[in-house]
Formats: structure tokens, C-alpha cells, sequence
């Protein structure tokens, strides 16, 4: 009866294997990828080199998953859960980096110019006792050694664009036995190596220039924080200020549909070891019929926890997506924040600070039942409390250009500045406009050039030049070419026209 009972379960899960089991080979060349090479680069030239990845196995016909992700194939969700306790920011990004940091073949040096690696690492480590060294410590090759001999990790930290010459075995991991024994020479000593030992290196630099000599011995993982990826980390902080419960709920969901998968793996391994070694007549094996049993339970329950984690997740993301629009506006004001120090060297702000002034301000603004005056609240809040606190160390002549980099960047990012107006605006019209006709007598080649690429970034400027070109229109357009003040209120007779 229990065999028949788990039998469609069974043929499901074989079902599922099988498929699983043609797409291994794809699913592991494509992680092996991207383990290897996309450390470096941003999220969205990871995207783009995954894509074609993709397209090539595809040609190739190399089977691979259609869902395939990085935190699928390699991730463990009670992990990734840990490493966001431990610092770990939650965005896709981060949580990326986290699998290649871990699972690396060569040492991590981490480009992580907002420290947020470097704690999490630290963070990590703590129970490990981990020893955190930099290149000006006189006895910092001393410390190396001890963590080689008595496995513990090494984080090195705010290196520049060179290494000590020293540290090359360490790099390589020139291992050889000895006696029996595995060991690193370091200096003109043979070490002990412990197979716990671990190394890592961050460095604050936002763009280092590593030369190949240095690539080649450690896996480069580019940590800086991007618009999206920090948007997605102020979104988790933002939830979880406004409904803790949920992110609560998530988190202990995790745990336990992982403890439900890790019994069902253990009762069936158990299962295929008991048929394995039964007798001929396996109706008198007791303690296999309790076994399967034990399965059938453990899967009805872990079905209905499925159901049930489908419904929580849909809620979760649902309500977690009602406070994007703060989380974006936190993201924005960040990197106008960040962009500062391009007009002045002493405009630096780190991104902790702006992290405990955003929370702060969740915590400071006016509480509201409703969720539309709750979200315009904080976006007040947020956007005006930052504007009075970065002012405060900016001198005079700054403030203005502060205030219209933050709107620019405000409109931008809601989609009211198009990329093509906002280019247009700095950098003028791209096109060349070969054999263009100027029919207008009171605007120069250039001013009219100028009105064909407005034209071609926005359907708004849309026949701007015919307009110009209008004789009706030219008394219209001549004052305003000639006035000190164009933008000031005109007249009541070029109003009524």
C-alpha cells in the first residue's frame, strides 16, 4: 500500500531527474562560466555575456535549463539566508558574489569600495577567528603564516593596485607533500598547510587597473554597489521597518521547506537502501513498510507547505513591491550623493552613512494608516532630510547644482527625462544631418541643427523646425530669441496669440 501510495510521486520525481539529468552538462559548463568570468564586470554585462552563452550552447545543441540562474544551480537558500544575516546585502548581485567568493577555485579580491564585502566577510568569519591584516602591517607575513599553520582565515584588507611579492606561493597555492604531510614554502619556510585555511583580499579602489599577472591568481569580484542592486537592498531594509512580520514569515518559510527537503532526501535514501538489501519478500519487512510510511507523510506535508509557501511568497512579493517607489528614490539619492565628489574631492559620503541616515528617517517620518500617504510621506521625508544634511557640507556655489542633480536624477529615473532628451542636454545632437536646409533667416546653421535633434530624441519637438520655418510663427519665435529672460511670463498680446 505505502508503495503504491508513493508511486506517482516517485514517477514525478523520476520525471524530473531525467530532465535534470540531460540538462547537467549545459547547466554545469554555463555555472562553471560564469564562476570563472563574470566576476568583474556589473550585472548587466553578466546578463549579456550569460545571454550569449546561452544562444552559443543552444547552436551547439548543449541542453541547459530555460530557468537557468547561478543561485539555482549553485545556492543554497539556508545559506544565502545566513550570509544575508551576516551582512550579505539581498540583491541578485550580492548574493552572486557571495557563490563565487565561496566557491572559487582561486582566492577572492574583492573591488569593494562601500566595505560592504569586507564586512560580511568579517562578519562570516567571526566564529572562525578570522585575521583581518593590511600590507602596512610590518608583521603582516607573520599573521599568513599562522593562519596557514593553524587553518584560520585571512582577510587583506585596502590593498592597492600591487601585492607583496611574498604572498605569490599563497596566490598560487604552490601545496606540495612532504612526508606525508602538505606544505607552502613561504620566505625560505616550509609551512604546515591546514585545509581550512582560507584568503581574501578587498580593496576600496572604485576602478583598479589589476595587470594580467595579478587576474590570473585571484578571482577579481567586482562588489560595487549598482542602482538596482541598492535599490533592491533599501527595499528589504524598507519592509522590514514597515511590515517585519512578513520578512519573518519569509525567512523562517526558508527554513523550514529546507528542513522538509533535507528529511523527504533522508527518508528516501533510506527507502532505496532498505529495497537495496530486502529479501525476496519485502511484504515482511517491517521496518521498510514504516519507512515508506514515514515517506508518504513527509511528502504529504511538504506538498501542502509547497502550497502554502507559493501563496506566502506571491503576498510577500506583492506588498514588498508596494515600497519599491522609496526604495528607488533611496538608490537615486545615494549615487547623486556619490557623484558629488567628481565636482569636489571633499564631497565624500560612504554608503553606511547614508544607509543609517535612511533607516533613521524611516523610523522619523509621519506615520500614516494609509499606504499611499505612508509612501508620500517617506519620499517627502527621505528626499528633503537628505537634501538638508548633504547641503550642510557643501559649500555655497554647489547647493544649487546639488538641487538640480537630484531633480535630473529624480525624473530621469521615473522615465519623465528620456536618455535622448537628457543626452541632447548635455552633449547636444549625435546625428549628422548631412545636406540639412536652414530655411529660417533669424536662426544660424548650428541653433538649427540643434532643432533637428530635438526632434529626433522627443515625439514632443515633434516639426519644432517647421514651426521656426512659419511665418505666423516667426513673431512668436523672435522675441523669445532675443529676450534677456526667455523663460520669464510674456505679454498678454504674445500670450493671446
Amino acid at each position: 500500500m505505502g508503495l503504491a501510495d508513493e508511486a506517482t510521486r516517485w514517477t514525478e520525481t523520476v520525471k524530473v531527474l531525467e530532465v535534470d539529468l540531460v540538462n547537467l552538462v549545459g547547466n554545469i559548463v554555463l555555472a562553471a562560466g560564469y564562476i570563472s568570468y563574470v566576476a568583474p564586470f556589473t550585472s548587466k554585462y553578466r546578463a549579456d555575456l550569460l545571454q550569449g552563452w546561452q544562444k552559443f550552447a543552444k547552436a551547439k545543441a548543449i541542453p541547459f535549463s530555460n530557468d537557468f540562474a547561478v543561485e539555482k544551480i549553485l545556492g543554497d537558500p539556508v545559506q544565502i539566508r545566513d550570509w544575508n544575516i551576516q551582512g550579505l546585502p539581498a540583491d541578485n548581485l550580492s548574493i552572486e558574489n557571495g557563490i563565487i567568493c565561496t566557491q572559487a577555485k582561486r582566492w577572492p579580491l574583492l573591488i569593494d569600495p562601500q566595505s560592504q564585502g569586507n564586512k560580511w566577510i568579517k562578519s562570516m568569519e567571526k566564529e572562525n577567528n578570522i585575521q583581518a591584516i593590511k600590507l602596512s602591517n610590518p608583521k603582516f607575513l607573520q599573521i599568513v603564516e599562522t593562519g596557514i599553520r593553524m587553518g584560520l582565515p585571512i582577510l587583506l584588507e585596502n590593498i592597492e593596485e600591487a601585492l607583496d611579492p611574498s604572498l605569490e606561493p599563497v596566490l598560487q597555492k604552490n601545496v606540495v607533500k612532504q612526508a606525508g604531510q602538505w606544505q607552502l614554502r613561504l620566505g625560505d619556510t616550509w609551512i604546515p598547510y591546514s585545509s581550512d585555511f582560507k584568503f581574501m583580499i578587498t580593496t576600496k579602489l572604485a576602478n583598479p587597473h589589476y595587470l594580467p599577472e595579478i587576474c590570473i591568481k585571484v578571482t577579481v569580484i567586482n562588489f560595487t554597489v549598482t542602482p538596482d542592486g541598492l535599490e533592491d537592498q533599501l527595499l528589504v531594509d524598507v519592509v522590514k521597518f514597515e511590515q517585519p512580520e512578513l520578512e519573518q514569515q519569509k525567512d523562517q518559510l526558508v527554513v523550514q521547506l529546507s528542513e522538509f527537503k533535507r528529511q523527504l532526501q533522508d527518508t528516501e535514501d533510506k527507502i532505496l537502501k532498505l529495497v537495496s538489501e530486502a529479501s525476496d519478500d519485502i511484504l515482511n519487512d517491517e521496518e521498510l513498510i514504516v519507512t515508506l510510511d514515514q515517506s508518504k507523510q513527509t511528502s504529504i506535508a511538504i506538498n501542502e507547505r509547497m502550497v502554502e509557501a507559493e501563496k506566502t511568497a506571491k503576498m510577500i512579493n506583492e506588498n514588498r513591491e508596494n515600497y519599491r517607489p522609496v526604495a528607488r528614490r533611496g538608490s537615486v539619492l545615494y549615487f547623486v550623493v556619490a557623484d558629488l565628489a567628481l565636482i569636489d574631492p571633499m564631497y565624500q559620503y560612504s554608503l553606511e552613512y547614508f544607509s543609517k541616515l535612511f533607516n533613521k528617517r524611516l523610523e522619523k517620518s509621519a506615520r500614516s494608516d494609509v499606504l499611499e500617504d505612508r509612501l508620500n510621506c517617506l519620499l517627502e521625508d527621505i528626499t528633503g532630510s537628505f537634501y538638508i544634511n548633504i547641503c550642510r557640507g557643501l559649500f555655497e556655489r554647489d547647493k544649487l547644482l546639488y538641487s538640480f542633480l537630484n531633480a535630473a536624477s529624480i525624473l530621469k529615473r521615473s522615465g519623465a527625462i528620456s536618455p535622448d532628451e537628457w543626452n541632447i542636454y548635455l552633449r547636444g545632437s549625435t546625428t549628422d544631418f548631412a545636406g540639412f536646409k536652414n530655411d529660417v533667416p533669424y536662426v544660424s546653421d548650428a541653433a538649427f541643427h540643434k532643432l533637428l535633434g530635438l526632434e529626433e530624441a522627443h515625439a514632443g519637438f515633434a516639426d519644432l523646425s517647421k514651426s521656426f520655418a512659419a511665418a505666423a510663427d516667426a513673431e512668436f519665435w523672435t522675441p523669445m530669441l532675443t529676450a534677456d529672460d526667455p523663460q520669464a511670463p510674456r505679454s498678454e498680446e504674445h500670450t493671446s496669440e
